[in-house]
């Protein structure tokens, strides 16, 4: 997990270097750490659970020889975080963070360490309702060490489970190796679920996962309303005026299917609307293929006009009662018995959706749009 770096408001900031100039014009030579009046966030948001960031030291001129500068967890400095930024945060408990090497050389005739690596563990132990703060300070040095730019502060709070999505309006992904997604094929059961906002319907089908002429979820078709949800299969198609979709909203989709009897059910939000059989198809799904897509299906017009997240296929029939889990739709474990593929959608940038569960990487068409959000809202 990469951390945020946040500059801090600039009035407190030309302060933080005012006095640093000050104490800085005071010596013949003196060591700083030169990110001080930044600070360095990590949010918890379910998906990781560490982090790691860095410190370092500087000098205002080089010496003839190497000067080693250690750096230390330092709370005392959280009265002074309080102070300056208005919160009521808490000490970082020492079993969530280490310093493994926390000596940084500022070698002969430079000015400059290599950084000092400060790793910040064990996040599914905090309560994502409070804020954490850990001072890091440089503690000990052989020459003078400039007060106003001594500690960095590494912050630790709750974030939303989902903080990035991707819109993929005239996009698709498809498998980047169908070959080796061995499990996404046979399955006799299986639950689809897709976190979804639909900006624009109009087009005659719009596409949410699958294979064309075998098994998939569409949305619209001759004869179907452009925003209701259809199961296209191999053998016959079901839908239900019931499956309709409300553009710029997002909605938990989920659709079951059991082979032994073609029964096929739909939430939405975890709300059941409705049950029926699909009417001849009684086969295992198989998407271990080339021709599995998100976002498209037949042609490239296909395309699903809005965003997608946490998208995932289990082999196995998940209960009602799973689903109506608020958090459900948010996060699972990427663990989960009969989790077969999971794409957060959650990259920020690049071609590459990563399979939480077994590793079955999707590539998209062209980069998605990255959209920052905060869900649940």
């Amino acid at each position: 997990m990469k951390f945020k770096t946040y500059i801090t408001v600039a009035a407190m900031v030309a302060v933080a270097m005012t006095a640093c100039q000050e104490d800085m014009g005071s010596f013949d030579n003196i060591v700083y750490e030169p990110n001080a009046a930044k600070l360095t966030t990590v949010l918890m948001d379910g998906n990781v659970n560490e982090a790691s960031g860095t410190v370092s030291a500087s000098m205002a001129k080089p010496l003839g020889y190497d000067v080693n500068i250690t750096f230390a967890a330092d709370m005392d400095k959280l009265a002074d975080y309080n102070e300056l930024y208005g919160e009521e945060a808490l000490p970082l408990p020492a079993e969530n963070y280490e310093i493994p090497e926390p000596t940084a050389t500022i070698l002969s005739g430079a000015v400059s360490s290599a950084p000092v690596t400060v790793k910040i563990t064990n996040l599914d132990q905090l309560d994502r309702n409070l804020v954490y703060v850990l001072p890091v300070s440089i503690v000990e040095a052989p020459i003078e060490v400039v007060a106003s730019k001594q500690t960095s502060y590494f912050v630790v709070r709750g974030a939303a489970l989902i903080n990035v999505v991707a819109n993929i309006n005239e996009n698709y992904c498809s498998l980047k190796d169908a070959g080796s997604a061995t499990s996404l094929g046979s399955m006799s059961q299986v639950t689809v679920e897709a976190l979804v906002k639909i900006d624009e319907f109009g087009k005659l089908i719009s596409t949410v996962m699958g294979i064309e002429g075998n098994f998939l979820l569409r949305i619209g078709d001759a004869g179907v309303p452009d925003n209701q949800l259809q199961i296209a299969t191999s053998n016959g198609n079901v839908t239900d005026a019931a499956w309709q979709f409300d553009t710029n909203k997002w909605i938990a989709l989920a659709v079951t299917f059991d082979s032994s009897t073609g029964a096929v059910n739909v939430y939405f939000d975890g709300v059941k609307k409705g049950s029926t059989q699909t009417v001849g198809y009684r086969r295992a799904v198989n998407w271990n293929s080339g021709s599995f897509y998100i976002g498209k299906s037949y042609d490239d017009a296909r395309y699903l006009d809005g965003c997608i997240s946490e998208a995932r296929v289990w082999n196995k029939i998940l209960d009602e009662e799973t689903l109506k889990d608020p958090s459900h739709p948010y996060t699972v474990d990427p663990e989960s018995e009969g989790l077969v593929s999971y794409w957060k959608f959650n990259e920020g940038s690049g071609l590459l959706i990563h399979d939480y569960a077994n590793g079955y990487d999707l590539i998209c068409n062209s980069a998605p749009t990255w959209i920052p959000v905060e869900l649940p809202k």
